[in-house]
């Protein structure tokens, strides 16, 4: 498994669905993607896919 280390650009991120509570963490690299992330991702409260947006 590989080592992660506290430098460097990539940093956990938190994704709430904007249809119901479910939430998940995820990486990014912040130097390539400095905007905030939005991603369509299966909602398991919903059992249907819907868009996933970075929270602050």
């Amino acid at each position: 498994m590989a080592k992660k280390s506290g430098k460097g650009p990539r940093v956990t991120i938190k994704m709430s669905s904007t249809e119901s509570p479910h939430r998940f963490t995820t990486t990014k690299n912040k130097r390539n993607h400095p905007q905030r992330l939005e991603l369509r991702r299966y909602d398991p409260v919903l059992r249907r896919h819907v868009l996933f947006k970075e929270e602050k």
